[in-house]
């Protein structure tokens, strides 16, 4: 490993650990986690403007909540430390959703926090029947948004259960042309994944079961350039990736500038995540997967599985980012909230609009290191 390549893991690492104190106990519920004292609306609208911040600003917090979260306090760290500030620790008594500091950010920028939006009929049409039988999701041509909210909810970058709050007693039965509160983000139009509609790759090949990319021999890689000047000229820097799995984070780097950040979800005990270093070998927009549960479960592959279709509500949501390691890639979920509070099958996943737009940063031969 070059000094250059031990100093960058170094200084991420100490990015990283500034943020133990911030890191609480995490835990997998489709339920509303325990919010301590309930928040008023107006303490609800500054954290969530903060989210909002955060979000545009390509550090993501993850779903939108409003509170001030434990990936909302990484978020913010990360965001500060990228610009050679330090981000002060919170006090030993600090409750978990004590108000953040935000000295010094342009949250006046975030106006208004929420806005109206009228739903359309696009909306609508990547919603359908979702059984929670993974024989029965085989059957389909797509795997779509189980209701109209969760639907809406990703849209916007949000929790179906604040979406909610924003909109009480009509989130149940949303039609088009219902006028719905919702964050003031960029939205996720996930007709825009890709010209293709969900189910018209039925062909393609499951992301998951890909070959690995081998190594190429000396003779196979390309000469260097014949002409001196050229080779000594910079030539544009590959974005790479750092992988935290200790803190669920995702860093994205331009050279040696930290320029986004996005929680993830990452291997457990059996299915690990690959520790090591990688590159991105391919990317594809409306994957399908191999499901095959001693494979998922206890990483043998078995000759009885389930071939699924794409969408978004996919176990890899709307896109792959394959890496030269077979069955192995960053991807997007079925279940945005289990984001940083669960464990995959030995993959990397992100929220859909996250894995999207990280896709637009990293190219193919990106460098991915996992530690």
């Amino acid at each position: 490993m070059s000094s250059y390549r031990c100093v960058a893991f170094f200084a991420l690492g100490l990015l990283f650990i500034t943020l133990a104190p911030q890191i609480g106990a995490r835990e997998h519920s489709k339920k509303k986690a325990p919010r301590g004292e309930k928040q008023t609306p107006a303490q609800s609208e500054e954290a969530t403007r903060l989210q909002i911040f955060l979000d545009r600003s390509n550090f993501s917090p993850g779903k939108l909540d409003g509170h001030y979260n434990e990936f909302t306090r990484k978020a913010l760290a990360l965001y500060r430390q990228s610009r050679g500030e330090q981000p002060k620790s919170p006090p030993p008594d600090a409750k978990a959703d004590a108000v953040a500091d935000v000295d010094r950010l342009d949250l006046a920028s975030v106006e208004p926090v929420f806005i109206t939006y009228a739903v359309t009929p696009a909306d609508l049409q990547n919603v359908g029947k979702l059984p929670a039988s993974v024989k029965e999701q085989a059957k389909l041509k797509a795997l779509l948004y189980r209701d109209p909210a969760d639907a809406i909810a990703e849209k916007f970058h949000c929790d179906i259960h604040f979406l909610e709050e924003l909109n009480p007693g009509k989130t149940k039965s949303i039609k088009p042309g219902d006028q719905l509160r919702v964050p003031n983000v960029e939205p996720f139009e996930i007709g825009e994944v890709k010209d293709l509609k969900p189910g018209s790759e039925v062909n393609a090949p499951a992301a998951n079961d890909l070959p690995d990319e081998p190594e190429k021999t000396p003779e196979e890689k390309p000469a260097p350039p014949q002409n001196p000047s050229a080779a000594s000229a910079s030539p544009p820097s590959i974005p790479s990736v750092k992988i935290d799995t200790k803190a669920n984070m995702l860093a994205v780097f331009e050279g040696d500038k930290l320029v986004a950040v996005y929680p993830v979800t990452i291997g457990s005990t059996q299915t690990a995540s690959p520790i090591g270093d990688w590159k991105v070998q391919r990317m594809s927009k409306w994957p399908r997967f191999r499901y095959d549960e001693k494979m998922l479960k206890h990483g043998q592959r078995s000759g009885h599985f389930y071939m699924l279709p794409p969408g978004p509500r996919s176990p890899v949501g709307v896109l792959w980012i394959a890496l030269n390691k077979k069955g192995i890639g960053i991807h997007g979920t079925a279940t945005p909230d289990s984001i940083g509070h669960s464990v995959s099958h030995g993959c990397v996943r992100l929220a859909n609009w996250d894995v999207v737009r990280l896709a637009e940063r990293v190219k193919v031969e990106s460098s991915v290191s996992i530690h």
